[in-house]
Formats: structure tokens, sequence, C-alpha cells
């Protein structure tokens, strides 16, 4: 390790002292790590998706999908602090207490950007920029308490307006007047821009999250959008915000040198399904965001940049846990399987199975559900004892309740299987 160690201060060292001022190290050293997540953004709204009709223009996104690896089979969970936590702690949501929207991350636990740190003896720089959403209702928090290097970004789940919102950067709260998804890039090309060694960034958006407020035309194809009134169709507000958010996000990678850009691994993810209200079929307004059918959980990831040798589509059994596992494993941690998690790292190369089981949950205060699938079939259980069970290579979006008839033999002793995994994820 110390050998390692003192090779990265070298390659910083030269870094520094070169006529490029602080740009990153060459491709081939440690890559750059780019997570950027969507808040409510699913299948149904992302083209690449046979799901819904109507879809965003999406330039930059659809050159990453393109270029690089989409996991059709990426679970996350109903609602967005749930997913957050399970990623930066790769923990499934009953060990942490983080079980739905507004539940708090105990300062206790340690987050993925820590972890690489001390794994990697402060090789990596590292942030979050954007929606954190892990410390409840409390604004007064900074989440650099954490251990990442730098914060900044709207503390609770959403915003009221996007162009008034609550600003915290590095422990300081502050108005902000500017539309939201244009702060949180500018935030983070400029830190960006002043790291001198590889990095690892978790670029937040609240986009396309309500309120339904239009975003600056320039940025998006929807036309020119009147404030948003109730009764409204409220999408083409939600698609705008999704291209003002593929716009960002191309400005933040022309920001980037080349160099810089050949070096940095793009991972881009939704945190749970889309809501009710802009809901397309062949989802409905209960089977989205806030529930364990696909369309509340299955939501869209792909991963491209430095590294990635595949394209195309991939059906591996992700989970949201995995990102955790996977980061670390990319930034050069010698550890595959870390608590829930399983690095997909290698898939990005190798054809292999992942996992055999795939496993999401929630706990909204009414409903205590869980829910396992073996890619076939999906079981969901919930806490008063009723149960549900699909074949999803048959009925993908859940039509069809296996329970509510006699089971054929293969699917009894399928739902034996996953009850069977139920109980050992669970205890």
């Amino acid at each position: 390790m110390r050998k390692i160690y003192l090779l990265l201060l070298t390659v910083v060292f030269f870094s520094c002292g070169s006529d490029d001022g602080g740009e990153n190290p060459p491709s081939g050293s440690s890559p750059n790590i780019l997570l950027v997540i969507a808040d409510d953004m699913g299948k149904d709204a992302t083209l690449g998706f046979s799901e819904g009709s109507l879809k965003p223009n999406t330039p930059n996104l659809d050159g990453m999908r393109s270029e690089g690896l989409v996991f059709n089979n990426f679970w996350a969970t109903p609602t967005c602090s749930p997913t957050r936590a399970a990623m930066i702690t790769g923990k499934y949501g009953y060990r942490t207490g983080v079980k739905w929207a507004g539940d708090e991350l105990a300062a206790s636990e340690t987050i993925l950007h820590k972890y690489i740190s001390e794994e990697l003896s402060d090789s990596y720089s590292t942030a979050i920029v954007g929606k954190w959403h892990l410390s409840g209702n409390n604004t007064s928090v900074n989440p650099e308490i954490f251990g990442m290097d730098y914060y900044s970004g709207l503390l609770k789940g959403t915003v009221q307006d996007y162009y008034s919102w609550q600003l915290s950067e590095s422990g300081v709260v502050n108005l902000e007047t500017q539309y939201v998804s244009k702060t949180l890039t500018d935030k983070a090309m400029i830190w960006i821009a002043d790291q001198s060694k590889p990095w690892f960034l978790w670029l937040a958006y609240n986009a396309p999250h309500t309120p339904f407020h239009a975003p600056p035309t320039a940025m998006h194809s929807q036309g020119d959008l009147p404030d948003f009134e109730e009764g409204a169709d409220p999408m083409p507000y939600y698609l705008a915000a999704i291209e003002a958010m593929d716009f960002q996000i191309g400005r933040l990678l022309d920001n980037m040198s080349e160099t810089e850009r050949e070096n940095t691994i793009i991972i881009f993810m939704g945190d749970n399904g889309t809501p009710n209200q802009v809901a397309q079929s062949p989802y409905s307004p209960t089977t989205v965001k806030g529930s364990l059918y696909q369309g509340g959980i299955n939501v869209p990831m792909f991963v491209s940049g430095a590294g990635v040798g595949r394209s195309g589509s991939d059906d591996n059994l992700i989970c949201s846990t995995d990102i955790f596992s996977t980061v670390a494993d990319l930034a050069g941690v010698n550890n595959h399987d870390i608590h829930d998690g399983k690095s997909f790292k290698a898939v990005l190369n190798v054809e292999l199975t992942l996992r055999e089981f795939q496993y999401s949950e929630m706990n909204s205060g009414n409903q205590d559900l869980w829910a396992i699938s073996n890619g076939k079939f999906k079981l969901i259980v919930n806490a008063n004892g009723s149960e549900e069970m699909y074949d999803l290579s048959a009925d993908p979006y859940e039509g069809n309740n296996l329970l509510e008839a006699t089971l054929t033999s293969a699917q009894e002793n399928a739902k034996i299987d996953l009850e069977t995994e139920l109980l050992l994820i669970r205890n």
C-alpha cells in the first residue's frame, strides 16, 4: 500500500507541476468516477427503453447509453432516501433504518466516500454535489461530517421553487435564485477543475422531481411553457426538466479536457420510478414511484467511459447496494463484495452472471414490504402476511398474480427458493 501511495504522490506532483495546472492524471491511471443520479426518472421517461411513448430529447445521455453498457435489471427502491442510503453504505435499508423518503442515515455509518479515502490512503478526492435527503428535515447538518471532502447542494428531498431554494455548501446555507440544475452543475464543474488527483463525484440532481417548474427555454425543446398551474398537463414540464438536466450534463462534460474525459467512467441511474402524475403505459399510477412493482424499482442505469469494454445491454440482476462495491472496485479497493453489495466492474468487460437473486424493500409507515426476484419469478411479501408472485418472463408488468390460482410444480419450487433466499437476506 505504501508503494502505491508513493506512486500516486509522484503522479500528482508531476501533474501539478505541468503547464496544464491542475489537470488530472493521464488515461491509464486511476480513473475519475462520475456517478450521476436523476430524481424520479423511470424507464418510461428514458430513451432506449420500450416503456412509455413520450420521451425527452437527451443527446448527452443518449451518447453515454449508446457507447456504454445498459443494465436492464437494475433495482433501486421505491423512494429516494433508501436508494441513496443503499448506494453509499452498501447495506439494505433494514440494516441502516433508511427505508422510506425522509428517513435519517446515522452518522456512524461509513459512506462510500469515506471508505474509499480510508482504503486508498486519501489517493482520491471525493465529493457530493446535489440532493442529500439523508438527514430528514434537518437543514443544519453538514453532510461533510460523513466523510466526503466536499458537499454542496440541497439537504431536503425537494425544493419549493427551482429558482428560489436553499443551497448548503460546506455547512453554510444561503438562498440561491439560479435554476437548480445549472447551479449544481456549476458547483460540480468548479470542484472538478480544482482537483489534482483522481476524483469520485456523486452528482445528485433533484430534477425531474416536482414541482413542475419550467427550465430556461435554452435548456429544453418543450416550447414556451407558461407557469405551471393546477390542472395543467405536467408532462411537458417533467420532460423539460429532464432535458435541462441533460443540457447541464453536456456542459459538465464539455468543460472537461479530452484527457480528463478519456480517464473518466460515468455511471448514470434513476433513484426510483416515475411519479404517478406522469406515469406512462405499460405502467399505471399505482405501479410506479412508491411501489415495489417494476415501474417503481426497475430503473434506468448505464455505464460508459474509461474501462468500459462492452456496449449494448446486460441482464444481470443488480441492486442499488452494488453501487458501493462497484465504485470502490473501480477506484482500486481490492474487495469485490462489501456488505450487501457485489461489484459489477467485471461485467463492464466480460459477460458473466453476478448474482442469482435481487432484493428491494419499503416501509412507508403504513406498509412494510419486501421484494425478491431470480430474474424470472418475483415475490412481493407484506409484513401482514399477504404475498404476490409474478412470472416476469411472461408478465413483465405484473398483471397476473400467480398466487390467485394454483401454482404449477415449477412455480411452487421457485416460490420456495425465493422465500428461502429472502430469509437469508433478512437474517
